[in-house]
């Protein structure tokens, strides 16, 4: 009992550390190769939830100018699913999620008989749940230095090379203060100088979330934002550093019904197992022989929601049998229809969501690029997230085994300046 209470304690230290933890974290003895050094800087910043109509739809004045300076995409399309953690994680490595593991924010990972959970700081730290090669250690790993303010799986030692600045997510620090640690990194030594900046807003996420896509909230945050990256590029400017910024959003956000849900499925839980979600759920068979018996039952029943076994989902969502590399995926997905969304209990749901089918527009996310690698005043059409990585890889002079991303190089490589 004594060695149980001492654990219990010890993790719930870690946990807390995590959570509390506002320190920089440095990691000793690396630095930019010689050959590194005067190859050009990237600040990646993502604002979670900024759809792709919410710059002119709030008048982000600073967005705008910089879109006018720079590229601008009518729209980037997420991944399935549609949610943050999965489609970040996407962003930095050109994968899918059914290919890089991370398959939503909540799921069950059958060789570790573990479910992974965001809210979980210990977890999100493990380096187990994350495949791929993330940008900060594609660059890490050739001697490039990376930093990072906060991106999902930053703090994870992934291949034991995190990047070498970063900080455990928290919302403690003031943007002021985050933007002036930008400014620090580069005014860093070349030796020990980051080419690559990964850098996180979550306030327009949080605001639709609470009040909808189309509240007065929703609109301040996309403000805070806007206003936030006109210093960031501010800072950039007076380095007088060759600094690029790719600006982008995780997914976009959908006003829903928040009066007409839709219950969870009743399930026998000696067979199932269910994550939690709004827009997806994915049911874990405990008993092989209850799969079709149960998904026939559901799919006759379904009302404002689809039903697919894993081997059944759609092909352009890359999400079936094929393509689940970590046998993370569900055994039977649930997929709600907008506006229409999954409720446990009957509980208070809020007015914006995520996490559906990344074809609805409203699933739509924002691209914008500017700096000198980028031409001026370029509109392109819409896109997949998984070409943000070859882009960077490519822009910051990384080399990489294309044959082991989804993303293609071809598709954005007309946005850049040719030497």
């Amino acid at each position: 009992m004594m060695k149980k209470t001492i654990s219990l304690l010890l993790m719930l230290c870690v946990i807390r550390s995590f959570s509390q933890d506002t320190t920089q974290q440095i990691m000793p003895g690396r630095q930019n190769a010689i050959h590194q050094q005067d190859k050009p800087y990237v600040i990646l910043i993502s604002a979670d939830g900024f759809r792709s109509d919410f710059a002119k739809k709030y008048q982000a004045k600073n967005l705008i100018a910089l879109g006018e300076q720079g590229v601008v995409a009518d729209y980037m399309q997420p991944s399935f699913p549609s949610l943050t953690f999965p489609n970040h994680y996407t962003i930095v490595t050109g994968l899918y999620p059914a290919h890089h593991g991370l398959v939503d924010n909540s799921f069950y990972d059958r060789k570790r008989q573990q479910t992974y959970g965001m809210q979980d700081k210990k977890m999100v730290a493990d380096p187990y749940w994350y495949g791929g090669t993330p940008l900060w250690v594609l660059a890490e790993q050739q001697q490039m230095i990376a930093a990072s303010f906060y991106w999902v799986a930053s703090e994870a030692p992934i291949q034991q090379l995190p990047p070498t600045y970063h900080y455990f997510y928290n919302e403690k620090i003031s943007i002021d203060q985050r933007i002036e640690t930008v400014k620090e990194w580069l005014a860093l030594p070349r030796d020990k100088r980051p080419h690559f900046i990964s850098f996180y807003f979550p306030e327009v996420d949080h605001a639709a979330h609470s009040f909808g896509p189309d509240s007065k909230e929703t609109a301040e945050a996309v403000q805070f934002v806007d206003e936030s990256i006109g210093k960031l590029q501010k800072v950039a400017a007076a380095s007088g550093l060759p600094v690029n910024f790719v600006f982008v959003a995780d997914h976009g956000m959908a006003k829903v019904d928040q009066q007409n849900t839709i219950p969870y499925p009743t399930i026998d839980t000696a067979l199932f197992t269910i994550n939690s979600g709004s827009a997806v759920l994915q049911l874990y068979a405990k008993d092989k022989n209850s799969i079709l018996p149960f998904y026939e039952n559901l799919k006759k029943n379904a009302v404002d929601y689809d039903v697919y076994l894993k081997s059944t989902m759609p092909a352009s969502l890359h999400y079936s049998t094929d393509d689940d590399r970590y046998n993370r995926i569900g055994d039977i997905i649930l997929l709600a229809r907008l506006p229409k969304v999954f409720n446990r209990g009957g509980r208070p749901t809020g007015p914006g969501k995520h996490g559906f089918d990344p074809h609805y527009p409203d699933m739509r996310a924002s691209f914008q690029a500017w700096g000198p690698a980028f031409k001026k005043g370029l509109q392109i059409q819409g896109f997949e997230n998984i070409h943000v990585y070859p882009l960077i890889a490519e822009i910051l002079g990384l080399q990489y085994d294309a044959t082991k991303i989804d993303g293609k190089l071809e598709t954005l490589k007309k946005i850049i300046n040719t030497k």
